[in-house]
C-alpha cells in the first residue's frame, strides 16, 4: 500500500468510522506510469449517510480527500452505502476498462 493509499484509507476511517471500507489502486489499469497512484475506487458503508443523497455523500468524501484530490489524485470513483443498503446491494460495480491516455478498445 503507497502512502496516497494510506492516506485515503486514514482520513475516511478516521471520518466516518465506515463498517466496511474498500481503497482500491486502479492506477493499473490506465496510461500511468507503473506504481502510480493517481486513479482509486473508494467503497464506503456507513451510517452516517442516512438521509443523505448519492451528492451529498459524495461532497462530505470529497471534502475529507480534498488534499490528495487537489495533488495526487487524479480520478476517484465513489460508492457510497448505508448499511442496509449495503446488504441489498452485496457489492460495488466493477470499473470499467479505461480506454483514455493510448488504450484502444479492439
Amino acid at each position: 500500500m503507497g502512502p496516497v493509499e494510506q492516506a485515503i484509507r486514514e482520513r475516511v476511517e478516521a471520518e466516518f468510522a465506515p463498517v466496511y471500507l474498500e481503497v482500491t489502486n486502479e492506477s493499473f489499469m490506465h496510461a500511468v506510469p507503473e506504481g502510480s497512484e493517481s486513479h482509486f475506487k473508494l467503497v464506503v458503508v456507513t451510517d452516517q449517510f442516512i438521509d443523505k443523497r448519492s451528492v451529498q455523500r459524495h461532497q462530505a468524501v470529497y471534502r475529507v480527500l480534498a488534499e490528495q484530490l487537489q495533488h495526487a489524485v487524479h480520478a476517484l470513483a465513489l460508492h457510497t452505502y448505508t448499511l442496509s443498503e449495503w446488504t441489498l446491494a452485496g457489492a460495488a460495480p466493477k470499473s470499467p476498462d479505461c480506454l483514455g491516455g493510448g488504450k484502444q478498445s479492439n
